[in-house]
C-alpha cells in the first residue's frame, strides 16, 4: 500500500523538492510546477528517482520496524506495552533508522534532480550512472561523510511522529466527549489534520534537510558546497532573509497533498488487500471502529 500510493503521488514529491532546492525557483500551485517541469524536462521527468526512492523507501520501512519490534522484545517481554514505551522504542527506531539510511535518501535526493532545469546558477549539475555510481562519486568528491549530510536536521525530525501523535490523541478526546467511539471516517480526519500540522510545524527543517542532502549549492561569496551540519543554521536564516518567513514554506502544498492522499490511498489499498487476503483465506474480515 505504501508503495502503492508513494508511486502515484511521486510528482507531488517530485515539486516539493524542486521548490525547496531550487531557491529562484518561483513559488507557484503544485499542477503549475508539475507543468513547468514537464514542459522544460519532458513528460517522464515528474517520475525521475522513483526506483533509488522506492528502494530507500523499502530499506528504510525493514529498518525503522525491525529495530522497533526488536527493541520492544527486549524491552516489554511479555508484558502489555504502554504508550509512553512506544514513544520513546519510537524515537529510538527513528535514530538508529536516520543513522543507517541516510545515504540512501542523500543519494535518491541527487538522482531525482539529475537533469533537473534550475532557476539558480550556484547548483552544480551532477552526471550520475545510477545509485552505485552515485556513492562512488559522492565518496571520491566529497568524502565518505558527505553520505551523511541532512544527518541532524533527520534526528531533529524524528520528533515528528511525536508531534503528530499528540495532537491526534488531543483531538481524539475531544470528539469522544461527544460521542462513545471514534468511525473509521472519524480516525482518518484526525490523523490527516494531525499529520497536517506535524508537518506544517517540521517544514523549515525539511526544507534544510533537502538542501544538505542535495548538497550541489555554492555558499557565497566563499564558493564552497554545503556539506557540514553548522550550515543548518545559516541556511534558515539565509532562506529567511531572502525570502522572509514565507521562504521556509515553499513546497509545503505539495507536502501536504502528498502526506494526506498517499494516507488516504495507502489504507484503501490495505483495506481491500485484507478483504482479498481473508477472502481467499475462507475467514470473514471484521471491521471494527
Amino acid at each position: 500500500g505504501s508503495v502503492t500510493a508513494m508511486t502515484v503521488f511521486f510528482p507531488l514529491d517530485t515539486a516539493r523538492l524542486r521548490l525547496q532546492v531550487d531557491e529562484k525557483r518561483k513559488s507557484k500551485t503544485t499542477p503549475a510546477v508539475l507543468l513547468e517541469i514537464i514542459k522544460e524536462e519532458g513528460l517522464l521527468a515528474p517520475y525521475r528517482g522513483w526506483f533509488p526512492v522506492i528502494s530507500s523507501l523499502c530499506c528504510s520501512n525493514f529498518v525503522y520496524f525491525y529495530t522497533f519490534n526488536s527493541l520492544k522484545a527486549l524491552w516489554v517481554k511479555g508484558q502489555h506495552s504502554t504508550t509512553g514505551k512506544d514513544l520513546v522504542l519510537g524515537v529510538v527506531a527513528g535514530v538508529v533508522n536516520v543513522l543507517l539510511t541516510t545515504p540512501l535518501w542523500v543519494v535518491n535526493t541527487r538522482l531525482k534532480l539529475q537533469g533537473a532545469k534550475f532557476r539558480n546558477e550556484d547548483i552544480v549539475p551532477t552526471n550520475y550512472k545510477g545509485i552505485i555510481d552515485a556513492f562512488h562519486q559522492i565518496m571520491r568528491d566529497e568524502g565518505v561523510l558527505a553520505l551523511w549530510n541532512g544527518t541532524f536536521p533527520s534526528l531533529l525530525l524524528v520528533f515528528n511522529p511525536a508531534i503528530q501523535f499528540m495532537f491526534y490523541e488531543g483531538f481524539k478526546r475531544k470528539l469522544l466527549k461527544k460521542q462513545l467511539q471514534l468511525t473509521s471516517l472519524d480516525a482518518f480526519v484526525i490523523g490527516a489534520v494531525a499529520k497536517a500540522v506535524a508537518t506544517t510545524v517540521t517544514y523549515p527543517l525539511q526544507t534544510v534537510q533537502s538542501i544538505l542532502r542535495f548538497g550541489r549549492h555554492r555558499l557565497n561569496p566563499e564558493n564552497r558546497t554545503l556539506g557540514s551540519l553548522r550550515n543548518v543554521l545559516y541556511l534558515l536564516q539565509q532562506r529567511v532573509r531572502r525570502f522572509g518567513l514565507m521562504g521556509l514554506y515553499k513546497g509545503l502544498e505539495a507536502k501536504l497533498l502528498q502526506t494526506v492522499l498517499t494516507a488516504a490511498l495507502m489504507f484503501l489499498v490495505y483495506e481491500k488487500l485484507a478483504a482479498a487476503t481473508f477472502t481467499v483465506m475462507g475467514l470473514k474480515h471484521s471491521r471494527r471502529h
